[in-house]
């Protein structure tokens, strides 16, 4: 029997698409098609972008929530440049084999939502964050059929309430989600609120990847 080519043990699951070994299911990012040596090496190819872009900051940060941070991240200083958003499309067009629509919350995921569109050649919805008070009064733009499966797509997760929320109103109308795909994950909460919901969620990278 053939044995996996980092740990020397595991059975052959399939070969990496970035170097071409042959590595075992511990060893290889099944979405991605990528072991797991050639996917850190992915992440940390990201993160130098995003600080390069100045999209991760540190220092002293009010957040939102009012919240002090010692550290921020401003994806939209990243995916305003359009290589970079090429860089972070690329990455996150793999998990959309597994959809037939992407999708994302105004306003910062809409850049990331239509780049993989056209990466792939998916159709896209726009979630809005407060229902039209006129016209269609729908909740989201786009053309979504019951039963069809939906990836949903966000550039940072906090504790992924606005993201739960947005998943939510697309499955009341019929859209099917399992999965969401986040650039940065500030690991507070985001993960464990949508695997309540039943929602798998997918950082590229981490709050700990930034610190490292």
């Amino acid at each position: 029997m053939e044995t996996c080519e980092i740990c020397g043990t595991g059975a052959i699951r399939e070969r990496c698409v970035a170097c071409g070994r042959r590595v075992c299911t511990e060893h290889l990012w099944v979405q991605v098609g990528v072991c797991v040596e050639c996917g850190e090496k992915e992440a940390d190819a990201l993160l130098e972008v995003l600080k390069e872009k100045g999209a991760v900051q540190f220092g002293e940060f009010t957040l939102a929530s009012g919240r002090v941070s010692d550290y921020y991240v401003d994806m939209k200083a990243a995916l305003t440049d359009p290589k970079a958003l090429r860089l972070v499309a690329d990455r996150i067009a793999p998990y959309a084999a597994e959809a037939e629509k992407l999708a994302g919350v105004e306003l910062g995921a809409v850049p990331l939502v239509v780049a993989v569109a056209l990466a792939t050649g998916k159709g896209y919805l726009i979630v809005r964050k407060a229902q039209k008070a006129h016209g269609t009064k729908r909740g989201f733009e786009g053309a979504l059929a019951p039963g069809e499966t939906v990836l949903f797509i966000e550039d940072v997760t906090t504790t992924g309430g606005t993201l739960r929320t947005g998943i939510e109103g697309l499955r009341e109308a019929g859209a099917v989600v399992q999965r969401a795909v986040v650039v940065v994950d500030r690991e507070e909460g985001a993960s464990e609120n949508l695997a309540e919901a039943g929602v798998v969620l997918t950082p590229l990278l981490r709050a700990r990847d930034l610190r490292a």
